[in-house]
């Protein structure tokens, strides 16, 4: 990304045929690009190069030109010392909007929300967000050793490096109080493995044992190493839009909370419990309406913890709510495979939660499209402090068209 002004193979100007013109249309999300997850990415990959190419497949996706996109959101940790205007200027875009986010997991719906309001508004017309993160070995040492001042002063220090340890402590009083055991956070890692399998971007995609799940190699007990979300390398974007015609996911609602209880709690329910009756008040409709879920899964015990702030899970019988809608896949929950599967590409990680959600109700996940379905609920969290994550957020997505 040397010289700006390229996305390889899209046309720089005009639109597609059959692309509605004139009228006052609501805005919409109309399409999602996604790169592979990858491991162990080749020597050239850089952060720059796998946003170009998630927003390159989202354009594609959606009909759109670049030179359309008048607004960008951009969530990134890797991408400095560029930020969103830097990368606008490489890729040739002029923009009315512009906005950069890196509150980790809880940045794709922040996007999403002011987003939303700007298209809403008439700051633009196509919006791409994007969100990605290429990590060599050293990258992500630095990020979890620096991640921020608590981190850096209290925790490195003492040997605690990055989110494992704080959240086996927060997952041993998660199952102290619910009564759960690894089995059950094994079937909800083995129901994400077998969505994954079907989605050819994730990182693991072979089928995946409740005997290998627990055989796995314990990291910081009662954490396995499945327990915890593979780093890998990748970006995701979504594309919304101002127009009329066609399917297109429309945001009913959203909410979100920071600081929620200033690390004084427990850590066992997530801001979302502050917001979610006026989530579902203002989505007009309740959680029993949800047909696919999507919810950031830093760790098996997070999942169950934000299903239980949406009312999507009982705070009692959460072994039993695994074993009968996670375990059979009755309720989808992360059918892209999320992060445990998918793996955690820095920021990209909850935009591939989010995105996920809007490609089941597009009607594009393949082989693993949940059918008819028309009513979403994808979550953010992230930012971990000295115990938990201090962010939350949560949006209501409704699939519009034909």
């Amino acid at each position: 990304m040397s010289r700006p002004g390229r996305f390889p193979g899209v046309p720089r100007h005009g639109r597609r045929e059959g692309r509605a013109s004139g009228g006052a249309p609501g805005p919409g999300i109309v399409a999602v690009g996604e790169t592979p997850f990858m491991r162990r990415p080749p020597p050239d990959c850089d952060t720059a190069g796998l946003i170009a190419r998630a927003m390159r497949q989202a354009l594609e996706e959606a009909g759109i030109a670049p030179a359309e996109v008048d607004g960008l959101g951009l969530a990134s940790f890797t991408l400095r010392p560029d930020r969103a205007i830097d990368l606008a200027w490489r890729l040739g875009l002029r923009l009315n909007w512009c906005m950069q986010d890196e509150m980790g997991g809880a940045s794709a719906i922040n996007l999403l929300r002011q987003a939303w309001l700007a298209l809403q508004a008439g700051q633009a017309r196509v919006i791409v967000l994007v969100a990605g993160d290429h990590f060599t070995r050293n990258d992500f040492a630095g990020l979890v050793r620096d991640y921020n001042r608590s981190a850096r002063d209290y925790l490195s220090p003492l040997g605690c490096a990055g989110p494992n340890p704080l959240f086996a402590m927060l997952t041993q009083r998660q199952m102290a109080a619910a009564g759960l055991r690894r089995e059950d956070y094994g079937a909800l890692c083995v129901a994400q493995r077998a969505w994954a399998a079907h989605n050819p971007n994730a990182a693991y995609r072979a089928p995946l044992s409740l005997a290998e799940y627990l055989a796995a190699p314990m990291v910081a007990d009662p954490l396995g190493r499945l327990d915890c979300v593979p780093v890998a390398s990748g970006a995701c974007a979504l594309v919304l839009a101002a127009r009329a015609d066609g399917v297109r996911v429309r945001l009913a609602a959203s909410g979100a909370r920071y600081n929620a209880d200033q690390q004084e709690g427990d850590g066992l329910s997530t801001g979302i419990a502050d917001f979610a009756a006026r989530l579902w008040r203002e989505a007009g409709l309740g959680p029993e309406a949800v047909e696919v879920a999507g919810v950031y899964d830093d760790y098996p015990a997070m999942v169950l913890a934000q299903l239980a702030d949406l009312g999507l899970a009982p705070r009692d019988g959460l072994a039993d709510f695994v074993a009968r809608h996670i375990a059979t896949r009755r309720l989808p929950v992360n059918t892209g495979g999320g992060q445990l599967s998918a793996g955690q590409p820095g920021t990209a990680g909850g935009m591939h939660i989010l995105a996920e959600v809007a490609r089941q109700l597009l009607g594009r996940a393949g082989a693993r499209q949940v059918p008819r379905a028309r009513v979403g609920v994808a979550t953010g969290y992230g930012m971990v402090q000295t115990r938990y994550g201090m962010c939350a957020n949560a949006a209501v997505l409704l699939k519009e068209g034909a």
